[in-house]
């Protein structure tokens, strides 16, 4: 099946995105309205901020440790386990929270998704052509599109049963799902040939030396000015996502008085938006703009942020506009950066190095929920700020990293025609 949907795709890439809506799918329908559900059972915005904040602490813990794991236990085996304990477990928590400490119970265990964050990019890289890689991510933001047609049923399941029960059904499928997705995708993928040599090479070096070794990949990261930049901007554009995440439809509900129902019919125009895109301008980008791309859809992000901001109406017709150029922005930049950041990184050492790069996202990141819990508290605004002046200075890195690679590719062509 997977192939006649995939031609272009070899092995493991295909068993990967094959599975993937069907955890896109009921993520979509629940993450519209997981911050609302909190607030709905008794949390203050303060205390949102603190569960985001505790759960990305963990994150931060899990990732020290998740190349070893990924290496350790081989590909296929850390993401199935740790996904079955970050996702499906934690699914089961929030369909059936009471109160503050079961959202952090929650959140603790869903901080483990770092393990198969780090195998599933090992997992879906690894055995695919660096010039096909592009080609995967996209295919992998078309089904995260595809999924957030769906969102509109769980506003649908809002109406129907009210917030708390509404959300308490979405998770319940979300277990179901997620599970079936976590089986089906091992069964049908197979350990990486650098999966089998690292699982080897760690076995015989212990985990003393092995996380010496990841040590070393912090100073090996500082030395490499040009990957460091390229990591800067996709550190900055993981701090907006847990931000606007969190805080924007808190922003909208709350701030702008938007009919909750209403929320999750966002997703499906972004969605909707953003496969046009996909079909009428991202064909017409040639592969040597992609760098231009990545900047025109930072600051088409940030203009749409300014909107809400500037004029903060509840007009359909303005936020609809907000999300038309937010998921143009998202469309024509987010692929091209996940391809940048994972072509930045030999296969040797991308279990080491994409653990150690999730660190340094998850310690600027960590803040974000408590930043923005205090900020909503003195403004609302302030968390869309945040957010704007993140994609702000994405473009300003961008540029800088253009202007460097630029002319590094320069001297190397000048130092070839020399020979």
């Amino acid at each position: 099946m997977a192939r006649s949907f995939f031609p272009r795709l070899q092995g493991n890439s295909r068993g990967c995105l094959a599975f993937e809506p069907f955890f896109l799918i009921p993520f979509s329908m629940f993450s519209t309205y997981a911050t609302l559900y909190m607030y709905e059972l008794g949390l203050t915005e303060v205390n949102i901020g603190w569960i985001t904040t505790i759960g990305l602490i963990v994150q931060v813990l899990s990732s020290l440790v998740s190349g070893y794991l990924t290496d350790r236990m081989g590909r296929k085996r850390a993401i199935l386990y740790f996904d079955l304990l970050s996702w499906s477990l934690a699914t089961l928590l929030w369909a059936f929270s009471q109160n503050l400490w079961f959202f952090v119970a929650a959140a603790v265990i869903n901080g483990f998704q770092r393990v198969p964050h780090i195998a599933f990019y090992c997992l879906i890289v690894e055995d695919t052509r660096p010039a096909d890689r592009t080609y995967v991510f996209t295919l992998l933001q078309i089904i995260s599109v595809i999924g957030g047609l769906f969102a509109p049923l769980g506003g649908l399941l809002v109406n129907q049963y009210g917030m708390v029960q509404g959300m308490r059904i979405m998770y319940v499928l979300a277990f179901l799902f997620m599970t079936f997705q976590f089986t089906g995708r091992h069964l049908t993928t197979r350990e990486t040939e650098a999966g089998i040599k690292k699982r080897q090479e760690t076995r015989e070096l212990g985990l003393r030396q092995s996380l010496a070794e990841y040590g070393g990949a912090f100073r090996e990261l500082w030395a490499e000015r040009n990957l460091l930049l390229i990591f800067a901007v996709y550190i900055l554009f993981n701090f907006q996502a847990t931000l606007k995440t969190t805080y924007l439809p808190l922003y909208l509900a709350d701030y702008l008085k938007l009919n909750s129902g209403i929320l999750s019919l966002f997703p499906a125009v972004s969605s909707v938006i953003m496969l046009l895109t996909l079909w009428l301008l991202m064909p017409k980008i040639p592969d040597q703009s992609a760098n231009r791309s990545m900047m025109a859809g930072f600051g088409l992000s940030a203009l749409s942020n300014i909107m809400l901001v500037l004029y903060p109406s509840s007009s359909l017709l303005w936020i609809g506009l907000s999300t038309i150029l937010a998921a143009v922005g998202l469309m024509i930049s987010s692929p091209y950066l996940e391809a940048a950041v994972q072509n930045a990184i030999d296969d040797e050492k991308r279990a080491k190095v994409f653990s150690t790069l999730s660190v340094l996202i998850l310690l600027f990141t960590a803040p974000a929920g408590i930043i923005g819990g205090w900020a909503y508290k003195l403004d609302p605004r302030i968390p869309v700020w945040l957010v704007t002046a993140a994609f702000a200075g994405s473009c300003l890195l961008l540029y800088v990293y253009r202007k460097r690679t630029g002319r590094m590719d320069q001297t190397t062509h000048q130092a070839g025609a020399g020979v």
